[in-house]
């Protein structure tokens, strides 16, 4: 296939799609050209589907190449390593919209790899890979539902942007990101900065108007370019299999699904299943695979009843679980300072979810550096997310964080980020861990809770406390009829149709994220699902503030104290010193203290002992400080000439006392009233062009009764001149 070129005017910026060039092997590949920025979206699907598995094997991956931006690699072996945060955030936002569009049962290896070549950062590479992998699904053999389509959106000024600059991403009071298809939206990321839950759902609306325009365009390359979909078999259980293990299970099952108690319910669940697995596995095979596939089935056909049961109670009868309204919440439980030597800690439970969360608060200088696409190089607050599979009564891998984690981190912090002062307010590095301690339904949300309250306990002087809540959807496509879930619990989640997570102030929204499994949310369901989630919030921040009602006016004991002063920035130079030998001899005698040192001329120390910090205060202060005429000081002889001698004022700083400045009687020899060692009082008298400093013991002398109104005679120009041999 000849290369071909397809061009869209999107919301002021050209987009090119390229196809038929690069990449000619796989299943399916564009190039996007958006601005300057430029992506290369592959798709690939195995030939047969996958044994012995019951999920959807699709990888999504988002490479970032640091060529793109002009940067080299980092770390030892100078290339790029493991994925970013940020590509591991930008690859999960672009599978979760493409996942719910694949068939029931589709068992075939697919894989969407996006390499980001060129990148424009008025031109979201995010939008453009998503665009290229949507594209790259749809004019490839595969099968897949689509198209779908993303974009970020702003406001400004009142109005609404898509895609919005750099510029006008400083401004913007909403950072949304949506995506779905032109019939609906499947996939949203936000951040906010306390917005009304109306103007939040228009910004969704908007978003979703540019999403149509996006789908618009595919259909017309998917017309031009896309090759015939293959036929792939889809996974089903044998009917009759599924018939016997109904007939036997289905009404015990269901009635297991009512236990109120989540590990009685599981227990119980799990036990009539095994009881299933039993009775099929007790029947007569052809071969020992044959059997492993009919365990297999009869666990999923177990599942199913499961399922349907959950999600028929909650459509047509209004009964979820463990009995809970429609609306209600369960039982809330808040602690903070459980743990004695931590910065700020918190303990927060709703139902069986319960997450421990600490606070550390660090220098400047230890704020975490970054090294990805993006033009931010380094960030102050730190987030992170930890689920132990403890946490759900499972044995699991332990080590360095997941996709979800990290996923589940980035969304607490941008919830959290929203509330927290300025540097200049509260100039710390600050780290908040969740760790979540039990498990059943929205511990993310949880952990913004935990989180807010520990950074209460901490005495971060936050804007106000933020809440989470996740709601839920239980919706029949044949019918219409759908019911929205405030507080979805595990099996809610599991067998539901939504996860959507709404974090705010009583004021407004901080941050949302939804996932679904559906084709797509209308605006009825949105509007709904935030006017639910923010009746929750208010209701779990008075738990909360019952617990810890404002932030502590005073900061822990072991948390490091701080002094701020300003310094001529000309002066830094000589705070550092040659090679840092200046502040690292003020470090080593100050105990080790912390200094952060801005360009223009902030400085900031950091140590648990005050007296530490008042200190290297004072030697800083001593070194940048400078003489004005009329200061005066207690000087320390350290040098004698014949024309007079040279005071130490403070620091570095040295003055020159003239012979004749030193009494109003003469003086013949200095050494005859002063020695090295000796102190004085001088006063500045004057600052030559030349910088030198000039001072009188004598102008702070009483003057003698017989010459109070005699001139003082000038110095005699010999000395003088001696003095200019003595410099």
């Amino acid at each position: 296939m000849a290369k071909q070129e397809f061009h869209l005017d999107f919301c002021g910026r050209g987009i090119t799609v390229e196809t038929g060039e690069i990449a000619k092997q796989a299943d399916g590949a564009v190039i996007i050209r958006y601005g300057d920025t430029v992506t290369l979206s592959t798709a690939c699907a195995s030939k047969e589907p996958k044994e012995g598995i019951d999920f959807f094997p699709l990888t999504v991956s988002f490479e970032e190449k640091l060529y793109s931006v002009g940067k080299i690699p980092g770390g030892f072996l100078r290339r790029e390593g493991r994925p970013s945060e940020h590509a591991t955030l930008s690859a999960r936002m672009i599978d979760r919209p493409i996942r719910p569009l694949f068939a029931d049962g589709f068992r075939n290896d697919v894989q969407v790899v996006n390499t980001i070549l060129s990148v424009d950062q008025d031109a979201p590479a995010e939008m453009a890979a998503m665009l290229g992998s949507s594209l790259a699904l749809c004019i490839s053999d595969i099968p897949f539902n689509g198209p779908i389509a993303g974009v970020k959106v702003g406001r400004v000024n009142g109005e609404f942007v898509a895609n919005p600059s750099l510029e006008q991403q400083e401004v913007s009071d909403i950072d949304l990101t949506v995506a779905g298809t032109a019939q609906a939206l499947n996939m949203v990321e936000a951040g906010a900065k306390e917005v009304n839950e109306d103007d939040m759902l228009e910004a969704l609306m908007f978003g979703h108007e540019q999403i149509k325009k996006l789908c618009a365009f595919e259909e017309e390359i998917i017309k031009a370019v896309g090759k015939e979909k293959r036929e792939i078999p889809l996974y089903t259980v044998d009917a009759e299999l599924d018939k016997k293990v109904r007939s036997s299970f289905e009404q015990p099952i269901r009635e297991a699904v009512s236990i109120k108690e989540k590990l009685e319910r599981y227990g119980k669940i799990d036990e009539l299943t095994q009881q299933a697995v039993d009775q099929i596995a007790a029947e007569d095979y052809p071969t020992e695979k044959a059997q492993n596939e009919a365990i297999k089935q009869t666990k999923e056909i177990c599942r199913s009843i499961e399922a349907d049961e959950v999600r028929r109670l909650i459509i047509e009868d209004k009964i979820r679980p463990d009995g809970r309204k429609i609306d209600e919440i369960r039982p809330l439980n808040s602690q903070v300072d459980l743990l004695p030597r931590v910065h700020g800690s918190a303990l927060f439970t709703r139902g069986e979810t319960q997450v421990l969360s600490t606070t550390t608060l660090g220098a400047l200088n230890e704020n975490q550096i970054i090294d990805d696409l993006t033009e931010v190089d380094s960030k102050r607050f730190m987030h992170q997310y930890n689920f132990p599979p403890y946490c759900v009564g499972e044995t699991g891998r332990m080590g360095s964080p997941g996709r979800r984690e990290i996923g589940h981190g980035a969304l607490g912090e941008r919830a959290l980020k929203q509330v927290l002062p300025s540097e200049e307010e509260f100039p710390y590095a600050i780290r908040t861990v969740a760790d979540v301690m039990e498990s059943n339904g929205s511990s993310s949300q949880a952990s913004i809770c935990a989180g807010t309250m520990s950074l209460m306990a901490a005495g971060v002087p936050i804007k106000a406390p933020v809440a989470g809540i996740a709601m839920g959807l239980i919706m029949n496509d044949e019918t219409g009829q759908y019911t929205v879930l405030t507080d979805i619990q595990g099996m809610e989640d599991h067998f539901g149709d939504m996860d959507f997570k709404v974090a705010g102030t009583k004021n407004g929204i901080t941050a949302l994220q939804m996932d679904i499994k559906t084709t797509g949310i209308t605006r009825d369901i949105f509007k709904q699902a935030l006017a639910q989630a923010h009746k929750a919030r208010l209701e779990i921040l008075d738990n909360m503030l019952a617990c810890i009602p404002e932030p502590r006016k005073e900061l822990s004991p072991y948390a490091p104290k701080i002094a701020i002063m300003h310094i001529n920035p000309e002066k830094i130079k000589d705070v550092i010193g040659p090679g840092g030998k200046m502040i690292n001899e003020i470090i080593a005698e100050c105990d080790n203290v912390k200094i952060d040192i801005d360009e223009d001329g902030q400085v900031v120390i950091y140590h648990q002992d005050q007296a530490a910090i008042e200190k290297a205060k004072q030697r800083i202060s001593d070194i940048v400080r400078e003489a004005k005429v009329g200061d005066v000081y207690t000087a320390k002889v350290v040098r004698i000439e014949k024309f007079g001698a040279f005071v130490n004022l403070f620091g570095n700083t040295d003055g020159r006392l003239h012979i004749s400045k030193i009494s109003h009687h003469r003086v013949d020899k200095v050494e005859d009233v002063l020695k090295i060692g000796d102190t004085i009082d001088v006063k500045v008298t004057e600052i030559d062009n030349r910088g030198r400093i000039n001072v009188s013991a004598k102008a702070l002398l009483p003057k003698p009764k017989n010459t109070e109104n005699k001139k003082e005679k000038k110095p005699a120009k010999k000395p003088e001149k001696a003095e200019e041999n003595a410099e």
